[in-house]
């Protein structure tokens, strides 16, 4: 019974971080059985949560697991250029030009991010939009402090860089 309640309330506090954190990563707000499969995988696991790290970090390495385990014979990012590319000219006109805007602003951060490999993804993804420090990222990621920091600094360059490369969506709307 205790790790059904405990598993409870890091569900009550924890669940909003990892569908955040899956949000992104799989670009699709459509995560809720991710969600779902990531606290049922640690409900199992709970015997082998050591509290070497905090439960958030461990529940968001379950997470980005169950994941990869999900897409694994499809790139996750491929997913998301085919979901953008389905999108109709009738419905994007019935967009506000706003929200036009936004979504190309997404789509452009996400083909860069795409763009970079694993390891700067997963930084970026981890530190950079999940907002987790470098000692979680690092607990997630099987890493040194130091590595996420080094990495996480060429991972921004690197990104800044392929985001001025592509300043094509200046041209679209300028």
């Amino acid at each position: 019974m205790e790790r059904a309640r405990q598993i409870e309330n890091w569900f009550i506090q924890y669940e909003k971080d990892v569908t955040n954190y899956l949000v992104y990563y799989t670009g699709s707000t459509d995560v809720e059985d991710l969600v779902q499969e990531t606290f049922l995988r640690a409900f199992r696991a709970f015997e082998r949560f050591k509290h070497e790290s905090s439960p958030k970090t461990w529940l968001i390495s379950i997470a980005r697991n169950t994941a990869i385990d999900l897409y694994r014979k499809k790139s996750i990012w491929q997913k998301l250029k085919e979901r953008l590319d389905q999108e109709t000219p009738t419905h994007l006109e019935l967009q506000t030009e706003e929200r036009l805007l936004k979504k190309i602003e997404y789509a452009t951060l996400y083909d860069a991010i795409n763009e970079l490999k694993p390891n700067y993804r997963d930084v970026i993804l981890l530190r950079g939009i999940s907002e987790l420090s470098a000692q979680e990222a690092g607990q997630v990621l099987g890493w040194s402090e130091n590595k996420v920091n080094v990495t996480f600094f060429r991972a921004v360059k690197k990104l800044n860089e392929r985001l001025k490369e592509g300043e094509y969506f200046e041209q679209f709307i300028g």
